[in-house]
């Protein structure tokens, strides 16, 4: 009959199995050093070798930078996007004579893909991009925004004039998309109308407060100010809310920024622009082949070691 396993035999047991995970992975290193000791000249030949391919690979104008932008969808949805988005990403059904095809068969740019903009005070403006994708859709706090992606690929240094062309060549990918253009007729209508809109609120609010301060009687322009900080015009029972016009004015600013803004379904905020940091840094990479050619190394060196075993066990 199997006894159960109660919290603390399970402790243990995890703490067991770590530590004989521990044990062998130091076993492995003490006979990775000992066969450094021994088969130094072979060691030594790898990681030189592994040094010199990683400066290589690492050189000027090989090295990798990843390019992001930030894509604002005047009408079409992130799915229509992502629609749009995935012969970039495969590379496959890419027609030959899209702008972009070229720059993605010679491989001029390569790994695409795209993050969430988040908004964290809710004022229609980008605050951060979720490089590292921990927000979720339903997060009230920090919101995913749904007219604006952060687009991103990689290209080497030696590619790097090319940006200008890269860039008009998506955009012309993007916008021909007949679904995203049927959503931006309908965006551009309706954003037409709520700018116009606005305007004619603020014009009344300015005509409202200039007949009654600019023509009002003598009597009745002394401002005087209540408890709550409203503004009362002589004797007239008129309450004029700063905040609100105030408040009126910047909704009036943004929607005019998004009318300039919205000249196509898929606009860049702003150019792309490269993380100063390159993927294939000299001292990251002289790191990461140091360790290759040493294991690579140390393996070598074990089969020599084991070299009499291993010629029985073929013979076998």
């Amino acid at each position: 009959m199997e006894k159960e396993m109660n919290f603390f035999d399970l402790c243990v047991a995890i703490g067991r199995a770590i530590g004989r995970g521990c044990a062998a992975c130091w076993r492995v290193f003490e006979r990775m050093i000992r066969l450094t000791y021994r088969y130094w000249y072979i060691v030594v030949t790898l990681v030189v070798l592994a040094v010199a391919g990683a400066l290589y690979y690492s050189r000027l104008d090989n090295r990798k930078f990843k390019m992001n932008a930030i894509a604002l969808l005047n009408g079409p949805s992130i799915q229509q996007f992502d629609q749009a988005f995935a012969p970039l990403q495969s590379g496959q059904l890419l027609p030959d004579e899209a702008a972009i095809a070229p720059f993605v068969s010679d491989h001029k740019v390569s790994c695409f893909t795209t993050y969430r903009v988040i908004d964290c005070l809710n004022d229609e403006i980008p605050d951060y991009i979720d490089f590292k994708r921990k927000s979720y859709p339903m997060d009230t706090v920090k919101v995913q925004m749904q007219d604006r992606l952060c687009l991103q690929f990689v290209i080497k240094a030696k590619d790097m004039p090319l940006i200008p062309e890269i860039e008009q060549a998506l955009l012309e990918w993007f916008n021909s998309d007949q679904a995203m253009q049927q959503s931006f007729a309908v965006y551009r209508k309706n954003l037409a109308n709520e700018v116009a809109f606005n305007h004619n609120q603020a014009l009344k609010l300015d005509s409202l407060t200039s007949d009654y301060y600019f023509n009002a009687p003598s009597a009745a322009k002394p401002m005087n100010y209540g408890a709550n900080g409203v503004n009362f015009y002589g004797d007239r029972d008129i309450e004029l809310f700063l905040d609100d016009i105030y408040e009126q004015h910047h909704h009036l600013q943004m929607k005019d920024y998004r009318m300039q803004l919205a000249t196509a379904p898929v606009t860049f905020e702003n150019h792309f622009s490269a993380d100063p940091m390159p993927i294939n840094s000299p001292k990251k990479m002289v790191v990461l082949f140091f360790l290759f050619g040493w294991i690579f190394g140390c393996v070598i060196a074990e089969m020599v070691d084991k070299r009499k075993a291993i010629m029985e066990w073929l013979k076998k």
